[in-house]
C-alpha cells in the first residue's frame, strides 16, 4: 500500500513539472509602451516568437506596427495613444488581401518602424525566452504612427 501510495505521489509530481513548462512555454507577451517621440512615433517593446533570433526580431516588429493599428496599446505609459487606428469591428479581415500583403515578409511594414536608432535600442532589448523549438525576443522599435495613419487614409482603409 505505501509502495503504491509513493508510485502515485512521484506521477503527480512529475506530472505538475511537464504542465508548468507548457505554461511557461506558451505565455503571451503584450506590446508595451515605453514613450512617445515629439514627431508623433511612438517606442514600443514587443516580442515576436520565432525559429531563431532574426525570425523572433522581425515577427515583434510585425507585432508592433499590428497592435498599433488593430488594438491600440494598453500597457505601458499612459501618454502613448490607447486607441488603435482603425476603429472599424473585423476590419482585418474585411481587408484581408490588403494586410496580407503588407505584413508579407519584407513589406511595406518595415516603412513604418523607425531604425535610426535601432543599434542603441538593440543593446538595450536583451529580453530573451526559450521553449521548445522556437525563441522568443523582446525587441524595442520605434513605430512612425503618423505616417502610418496617413498610409492607411490614402489606401482607403481610414474613412476621414
Amino acid at each position: 500500500m505505501k509502495t503504491r501510495f509513493t508510485l502515485i505521489a512521484v506521477l503527480l509530481t512529475m506530472w505538475a513539472g511537464f504542465s508548468q513548462k507548457n505554461v511557461a512555454g506558451n505565455y503571451i507577451y503584450k506590446t508595451e509602451c515605453l514613450g512617445v517621440e515629439l514627431d508623433g512615433s511612438e517606442t514600443v517593446k514587443a516580442w515576436g516568437n520565432g525559429r531563431n533570433r532574426s525570425d523572433a526580431v522581425e515577427q515583434a516588429k510585425k507585432n508592433a506596427v499590428r497592435d498599433i493599428i488593430f488594438f491600440g496599446l494598453v500597457e505601458g505609459k499612459q501618454e502613448c495613444k490607447q486607441k488603435p487606428l482603425i476603429l472599424e469591428v473585423n476590419a482585418q479581415e474585411k481587408y484581408e488581401a490588403y494586410f496580407n500583403k503588407f505584413f508579407a515578409d519584407g513589406g511595406e511594414y518595415k516603412n513604418y518602424i523607425s531604425l535610426r536608432d535601432e543599434r542603441l535600442l538593440d543593446k538595450m532589448s536583451r529580453d530573451r525566452k526559450k521553449a521548445r523549438g522556437s525563441v522568443t525576443n523582446g525587441f524595442i522599435v520605434r513605430v512612425l504612427r503618423s505616417e502610418l495613419k496617413e498610409k492607411l487614409i490614402a489606401d482607403g482603409i481610414i474613412k476621414q
